[in-house]
This record gives structure tokens, C-alpha cells and sequence, in this order.
């Protein structure tokens, strides 16, 4: 079983910054596909950015030049960094994680982007 539990949510001002955390526990697997996905308020949920561990790393065309995302201690710490928000990144956020054919959700993080 694989815990993923998101921190850093907040308000912020278009323009602003924030940085997401996703702290990883449980039984890991080397080959996985870490990423955050957002769902806004009466959308689907969709891809932000998705990084595998032997792969290349993926970004939403909305979100690319703005968002960087890095992992730390060995795998066990995603973060998502955001800068220059803008309104439409107001979306829940949610920590995703995919290995051995499972997905894993961490229960997300309320980023709204507003004046």
C-alpha cells in the first residue's frame, strides 16, 4: 500500500508563487509514474505533470514555463513549484502515483489564485 499526503495549499494573488508537497510512504516500487493532477470545480480532473522514473518528465501545455516539479529524499517527496499563477490554476490539487498496475490519490490541496 502507497500513502501520498499533499501540503502547501493556500491563497494567493495572480502573479504569486506557491510550492505544493506530496510526501510518499508505504511500499514503493522503483518503476513508477509520479505526477499531480488538478480538478477545478465543476471540470474533470486533469494532468499537470507527470514524471516517470525511467522516463521523461511531462507537462500540461497550460502550466509549461511556469510549473517545475522535483522529487527529493529518494523518490519519497514530490514538489510541484508554481509561480505566476493565474485565476484558472484555482483547482484542488492532487498527488498521484502509479506502480505495479495500482493508482494511488492523496485526498489533494485547495489552491485558489484570486485578487
Amino acid at each position: 500500500q502507497v500513502q501520498l499526503v499533499e501540503s502547501g495549499g493556500g491563497l494567493v494573488q495572480p502573479g504569486g508563487s506557491l510550492r505544493l508537497s506530496c510526501a510518499v510512504s508505504g511500499t514503493l516500487s522503483s518503476r513508477n509514474t509520479m505526477g499531480w493532477y488538478r480538478q477545478a470545480l465543476g471540470k474533470r480532473r486533469e494532468l499537470v505533470v507527470s514524471v516517470e522514473s525511467f522516463g521523461p518528465t511531462k507537462y500540461a501545455d497550460s502550466v509549461k514555463g511556469r510549473f517545475t516539479v522535483s522529487l527529493a529524499d529518494f523518490g519519497r517527496t514530490i514538489y510541484l513549484q508554481m509561480d505566476s499563477l493565474k485565476p484558472e490554476d484555482t483547482a484542488v490539487y492532487y498527488c498521484n502515483r502509479v506502480q505495479d498496475s495500482r493508482t494511488f490519490w492523496g485526498q489533494g490541496t485547495q489552491v485558489t489564485v484570486s485578487s
